[in-house]
């Protein structure tokens, strides 16, 4: 047998030790870019956002290890925890954002004055709820993950997927297949080549049949991307599928025979009245009864996350910097927390219409609440894999119009700050778990993350500035009636509309938010803001999303965890980036024909 030379041996341990390394920045960032810009017109579409570590994994291994050759599990892990955080941003964003679009111009249309708004301050407050984000979930890392060893569900997949090895090209292949049938049928729905009057129109499919009342919804809505989330949730999506169905084959009917539609309503106006009367205004009731049952629920975790941040406090002085070596430096969370106050107040400063004093009552307030918003999502998510973020929006934003007299613009800088900060929180100790499990240092997590998570923000406004330019007249491309209907930011949007035009049902609200409560308060975390939610859309999404849900069900059943893990999950994260970003793609085309008429 041969020796083994010395310079073999440091090679080695130098591939193996690869971490923070250029080609995992770029990668993360390109993929981050990608992702977020896939991911935005995803939760536009679908109305629930969709973690982007699952693609980014597969693409990192298959770029730095099959291409590059030199790629590591550790390196992997920067490039996915950068690409994942540049998309959340974005997420937190997408789900308020839009609103002020949608009720500016549907007060103009009804002839009343608009709202005045800057993106300016809303883009500050994004950078702030970025930056608080990342810094109020660093200190809860060690008790939370290393002592307490918290479950973290989607950190441990995102593990298992980087572990995976050799199969990891096999996964990006289906990817890439997923990613092109999706791209092509998407070309091929927008083009209008199948529409059919009466049967295939925007994209919805009628299967009434003659048969089945318009009460029903019987309308499918022919989206490989809304299939694919089914597919991707399994078992786990059946609670969001059942909402729908109670909405439809349950309420509507009900409506119906027990004489509750209004004599003047006619037959063929007899579902859109159901759904804008009835359903909507009670979705939207639970998804805030889920939300405020949600925080109640929450106060345990709050009292032991409050506990893990001062045991780690504790430690972390205790044991002086050999215990603090793979954590960011103390002064650069201070720093970091007293710039986004900073960032706050001005962002808040900024908006039309918002005082001296009104903006320092936001900074405090809003920084107070995006400390307990953190708080509650470290341990949420650790526990249940859930992240209240629709939630928590739809609350921050009513309670800062109160505070601010009814400044909807300076509300909604809060209300993007603390979607943004809770999508950081939970996408940090996420991407902190997959770490711990790989072995890799946290203090370079936290780095490339705090660096670079602003990108996401500044990608999701433009993205959504693009979509709304791309509808009829230059604005409209998203919200009730469009293939975008926004349904998280049509929620918030409902609730400021009735708020400030004193049509408050609140009969609904109430009943609504009884039924999220109680649902709210169940063992299955989220329940009341699912089943609101699933109220709230268009039946025709629903649908596919649990057609979707049971095929995945059955062919677990039939090949088994493994098949689903390694063939399944690939394909359809190709099937909803593809969409996605055809749709994306066509927006901005349509918009660049039309200046150029």
């Amino acid at each position: 047998m041969g020796q083994v030379q010395p310079k073999k041996v440091a090679d080695a341990f130098t591939e193996e030790y690869r971490e923070l390394t250029f080609a995992a920045v770029f990668l993360g960032i390109l993929q981050g870019i990608v992702l977020n810009l896939a991911f935005v017109y995803a939760a536009l579409k679908l109305g629930f956002s969709i973690g982007g570590s699952t693609v980014a994994s597969i693409m990192g291994y298959a770029l730095l290890k099959g291409v590059l050759k030199k790629g590591t599990s550790i390196e992997n892990n920067i490039n996915q925890t950068i690409a994942s955080g540049i998309n959340t941003a974005g997420t937190g964003i997408v789900f308020t954002l839009p609103a002020l679009f949608m009720l500016d111009a549907k007060w103009r249309a009804e002839g009343l004055p608009g709202i005045e708004f800057s993106p300016w301050p809303l883009l500050v407050g994004g950078l702030a709820g970025a930056i608080l984000g990342v810094v109020l979930i660093i200190p809860l890392r060690k008790q939370m993950i290393d002592l307490d060893r918290l479950r973290f569900p989607s950190g441990v997949a995102v593990t298992t997927i980087i572990r995976s090895g050799s199969s990891g090209i096999g996964k990006a292949k289906l990817l890439g297949i997923g990613f092109l049938i999706s791209a092509i049928w998407k070309l091929i729905m927008v083009s209008g080549v199948l529409d059919r009057p009466g049967l295939l129109e925007h994209e919805e499919l009628n299967i009434s049949f003659g048969i089945i009342p318009d009460y029903l919804s019987p309308v499918l809505y022919l989206s490989l991307m809304n299939l694919a989330a089914g597919l991707l949730a399994g078992r786990g999506g059946l609670p969001f599928f059942a909402g729908g169905v109670i909405a439809w084959w349950v309420i509507s009917p009900t409506a119906v025979m027990s004489g509750w539609i209004p004599t003047d309503v006619d037959t063929a106006s007899m579902s859109q009245f159901i759904y804008g009367k009835m359903l909507r205004p009670l979705g939207i009731g639970a998804l805030i009864g889920g939300a405020l049952m949600g925080v109640v629920v929450s106060f345990p975790a709050i009292k032991s996350a409050i506990r893990s941040l001062a045991n780690a406090a504790k430690t972390a002085q205790a044991g002086g910097s050999k215990v603090g070596s793979d954590e960011m430096p103390l002064w650069v969370l201070i720093a970091g927390s007293v710039a986004a106050v900073v960032l706050f107040f001005v962002a808040s400063l900024l908006t039309p219409g918002v005082s001296v004093f009104q903006a320092g009552l936001s900074a405090v307030v809003g920084t107070i609440w995006l400390g307990l918003a953190g708080l509650i999502v470290a341990q949420a998510t650790g526990m249940t894999d859930i992240s209240p973020m629709s939630g928590m929006a739809l609350i921050s934003v009513t309670l800062m119009m109160f505070l601010l007299n009814g400044n909807i613009a300076g509300a909604m800088v809060v209300g993007i700050a603390v979607c943004v900060a809770i999508g950081q929180g939970a996408d940090m100790m996420q991407d902190l778990k997959t770490g711990f499990m790989l072995g890799g240092r946290p203090v370079k997590q936290q780095l490339v993350q705090f660096c670079v998570t602003w990108i996401g923000a500044v990608l999701a406004m433009v993205a959504i500035y693009v979509l709304w330019k791309n509808g009829p007249g230059g604005q409209g491309g998203f919200g009730e009636g469009s293939a975008l209907p926004a349904p998280q930011a049509g929620a918030l949007m409902g609730i400021i509309d009735a708020v400030k035009s004193g049509n408050v049902p609140i009969d609904k609200y109430v009943m609504g938010g009884a039924v999220g409560a109680v649902l709210g308060a169940a063992p299955m975390a989220g329940l009341g803001v699912l089943i609101g939610l699933a109220m709230y859309l268009p039946f025709s999404i629903t649908l596919g999303y649990g057609i979707g849900c049971l095929t995945q069900m059955g062919l677990q059943k039939k090949y088994g965890h493994a098949f689903c893990e390694h063939k399944l999950v690939p394909l359809a994260a190709g099937l909803i980036v593809g969409e996605a970003l055809t749709g994306m793609g066509h927006a901005a085309f349509e918009i660049f024909l039309s200046m150029g008429g």
